[in-house]
């Protein structure tokens, strides 16, 4: 298997979909092995459904259910623990980083890189449609992130990144963070691994749907990443 798409979803009965629409026309432009994982995080709506659906449509998808609501950070683990590809890809259930991107990231690791990760705030990069205040909320969350973590990396919460299968798989078996924060550990772990980690500017656009709530998720995200300092 060359490719591996984890896509954690939550409650996507609108937006998945589209999701599958988007996998589908990559399949048919694109001869690689290829499987898209998508892991239902607990849904209570259609998904779970949507996603059964899907399997018995395109042998390439499979599902992965979570018998309750735990994050997406678990989400993510549970679908990469899964995953059979050389190459893994996580990514949004919107695509807001275009899978057209992906050749990027691709090159990324051809040179060498054992992670690479699309950025938002690398000069390139193109961000369409993006709030001002959750600008704000992504520069202020990096910035702490940066002067506790991982310094010299400016967009760990891209939803778009790309890793060797095995180090995917890897890093996985010791992700503890369930929720957003999760981009961070993994990130952190492989940076103390010693993998080299490559920062890509990529095409963003956003989604009107979104899962993050601006105090709710921001409080938990910054108690998670003290958390990963100071576990660690």
């Amino acid at each position: 298997m060359n490719l591996t798409v984890v896509v954690p979803c939550f409650n996507e009965e609108r937006r998945l979909p589209l999701a599958l629409d988007i996998a589908e026309r990559y399949r048919e432009r694109n001869s690689r092995s290829f499987e898209l994982i998508l892991v239902d995080d607990g849904s209570t709506d259609r998904t779970r459904q949507i996603i059964e659906e899907a399997r018995r449509l395109h042998p390439y998808v499979r599902g992965v259910r979570l018998v309750r609501h735990y994050g997406k950070g678990r989400a993510i683990v549970e679908g990469v623990k899964s995953s059979q590809g050389e190459l893994v890809l996580l990514s949004d259930v919107d695509f807001s980083a275009p899978i057209d991107e992906l050749p990027k990231l691709e090159d990324a690791i051809a040179g060498g890189a054992d992670v690479a990760i699309g950025s938002r705030a690398k000069k390139g990069a193109r961000e369409v449609d993006q709030p001002f205040y959750r600008r704000f909320m992504g520069k202020t969350f990096n910035l702490m992130v940066q002067s506790l973590l991982l310094p010299g990396i400016w967009d760990t919460q891209c939803g778009f990144k790309l890793l060797r299968g095995e180090v995917a798989r890897g890093l996985a078996r010791d992700l503890q963070i369930d929720g957003f924060a999760y981009d961070v550990e993994l990130l952190y772990l492989a940076k103390r691994a010693g993998y080299r980690i490559c920062e890509i500017p990529v095409r963003w656009m956003n989604s009107d749907i979104t899962r993050v709530s601006a105090l709710r998720d921001s409080s938990r995200m910054l108690r998670d990443i003290l958390r990963i300092r100071f576990r660690r």
